[in-house]
């Protein structure tokens, strides 16, 4: 538990003064809540011993205890208010801070880290996670430390006041210390399971999100339930077995400390018949005998979550501890805009996707990547983009290796437009200017009549404020593309990828698709992965990648003359063009 409380207490990083603050005004808030008790047993013994005629007190005593009492019950409320204003929302607000952080890492790896680390496990951390940490973390560091407070002081004072009950209350702690090592241990054991479970439901959760519509045009809708009803099923089962563990130590917990009260009070008893306690005294034991380990009984919930915010810490450090790919990186400038490689191989984990490829695209010019599927060309661009990092050789931008680069000032040169176009849940004029710091709302609609989709947009219901749902779903596919096309437009970026932009495309989109990429590409380096002849044609230069390596280099007149992948690739095409349904 000493573990949990440290890493809680560095996880709120700069906003650990206020917790330091919170846990001292909640020791002032427990003095404030026993003093009434000691007052009212104070005043009972008065009182009896007015009643004995050893002491005579007059009409304003009882009022003027009362009025003590009040006070104290008003400074506790005053100091837990204060407690709350301080502590409270650290939680909150570190959590939000954590949020942010994850998201800075994450735009920050290589893509290659998608691959090893799932959907559902970064889902899972920054939702499920983090819920739990800021709604409990800092509260029950809290809870446990002013339990622990509350008992040392009430314990100082029945070792001054009655010894035998001091020594009974530290034989009773000492006691439970053991069985909420016994919660800690068994929890620690078991919570990675569930956190693994909950995890793999998340992901299971957008697994069947997004098959469902595949599943259901098969009929076969039970089928992509099944991963997810497994994850349920383990998850369930996981919860179960902490449950089960943590019960037998939990209930003896508990007795302990009730049985210990039983005992103190018969101790505290026997002490006032031998004479040994005042009648205040007494009754001040006697009071405090049924809440004095209230806070501790309340422990074993703590101990069992202080495993599983090890746990959620572990695996949000595992994230923030990922290796940025531009971990060296600066804001390089450029004044000039030709791309280079050298010499590159890449691959991923074991197995080599680039074999030693070297060419270069002169600044202003148009080249075409070509070639089967799988060869590599989008795996050309990402490098390029520097998604990823060679695994040898080199990628220039601007006379630069691209590893010289921050990952913003780098993409801050590229606007790049693929086949699947994802749109944000937002408005269509937020997603025209997402990527470009202030834009107006004119800069907006001159990016989308040049691309084309202006009309469209006035044509919906609310224009450019028109929400277009998670990924676009409302608008089709041309509309979407258009849409993209605008974002780049407006972006203005000096180098443009175009990779399988038309693919997708309805004849009656295309038109309109093209015209917009001639606005987007007109006095650009532009980098053009396509299968359809008309886009490529009027490259100044078109690379033909065949698995994995550059087989062919020119015009489409010179290689048109060749024999080779790309003659084989343009009469491909031509026959499928002219196929019809037979």
């Amino acid at each position: 538990m000493i573990r949990a409380y440290r890493r809680i207490i560095a996880w709120v990083s700069t906003l650990k003064g206020r917790v330091y603050a919170g846990f001292v005004l909640s020791i002032f808030s427990a003095i404030a809540t026993a003093m009434p008790i000691f007052l009212a047993a104070w005043v009972l013994g008065q009182l009896a011993a007015d009643m004995r005629g050893e002491v005579q007190l007059d009409g304003s005593f009882v009022w003027l205890a009362l009025g003590v009492i009040a006070a104290c019950i008003l400074v506790r409320a005053v100091f837990t208010y204060a407690k709350a204003r301080c502590q409270d929302s650290v939680g909150y607000e570190t959590a939000a801070e954590m949020r942010l952080s994850v998201g800075d890492v994450l735009k920050r790896v290589p893509l290659g880290y998608f691959q090893q680390v799932k959907t559902g496990d970064i889902l899972s951390v920054v939702t499920t996670n983090l819920n739990m940490m800021e709604l409990e973390a800092v509260r029950q560091v809290d809870a446990a430390l002013g339990a622990y407070v509350s008992a040392a002081i009430i314990i100082l004072w029945l070792l001054v006041t009655c010894p035998l009950a001091g020594v009974i209350a530290i034989c009773a702690i000492a006691l439970v210390s053991l069985t909420l090592t016994a919660v800690n241990r068994a929890s620690a054991k078991n919570t990675p399971a569930a956190k693994n479970a909950t995890e793999r439901l998340a992901g299971a959760t957008v697994g069947l999100y997004n098959g469902l519509g595949t599943a259901k045009s098969y009929g076969t809708s039970e089928a992509v339930r099944r991963p997810y009803d497994k994850s349920v099923a383990e998850l369930t089962n996981a919860r179960i077995v902490i449950e089960k563990s943590y019960t037998p130590p939990n209930i003896t917990h508990n007795f302990i400390l009730q049985a210990s009260s039983a005992i103190l009070l018969v101790a505290v008893c026997a002490s006032f018949i031998a004479g040994q306690l005042e009648l205040w005294e007494f009754i001040a034991i006697a009071f405090l005998s049924t809440t004095i380990f209230a806070p501790l009984m309340r422990l074993t919930d703590a101990a069992h979550l202080f495993a599983e915010f090890n746990d959620s810490l572990d695996r949000l450090e595992a994230i923030e501890n990922a290796q940025f790919i531009d971990e060296d990186g600066s804001d390089v400038q450029i004044d000039s805009y030709g791309i280079e490689f050298e010499n590159v191989h890449f691959g991923y984990s074991d197995r080599e996707i680039l074999h030693g490829i070297s060419f270069d695209i002169p600044q202003g010019t148009t080249t075409a990547i070509v070639g089967p599927s799988g060869s590599g060309k989008t795996t050309i661009s990402n490098l390029m983009a520097r998604f990823y990092d060679v695994s040898s050789g080199c990628v220039r931008v601007g006379g630069h290796d691209v590893r010289e680069f921050t990952v913003d000032s780098l993409l801050s040169h590229f606007s790049m437009v693929f086949q699947n176009v994802y749109l944000f849940n937002d408005t269509i004029e937020a997603n025209i200017a997402f990527g470009t710091a202030n834009a107006t709302h004119e800069m907006v609609v001159e990016a989308a009549k040049r691309a084309r989709c202006h009309d469209f947009i006035m044509a919906l219901p609310d224009g450019y404020q028109t929400v277009v749902g998670a990924g676009g779903s409302t608008l089709s596919g041309g509309e979407r593309q258009r849409i993209s096309i605008a974002r780049a437009l407006l972006k203005d970026a000096p180098i443009v990828i175009l990779d399988e932009a038309t693919a997708s495309i309805d004849p009656e989109n295309e038109r309109l698709v093209q015209q917009a990429l001639s606005e987007l590409t007109r006095g650009k380096t532009v980098v053009v992965i396509a299968h359809r002849l008309a886009t490529v044609e009027n490259a100044d230069q078109i690379l033909v990648i065949d698995a994995g390596n550059l087989t062919q280099r020119g015009t489409h007149a010179e290689l048109v003359a060749q024999e080779g992948t790309y003659r084989n690739f343009v009469q491909t095409r031509a026959e499928a063009e002219g196929w019809r349904l037979g």
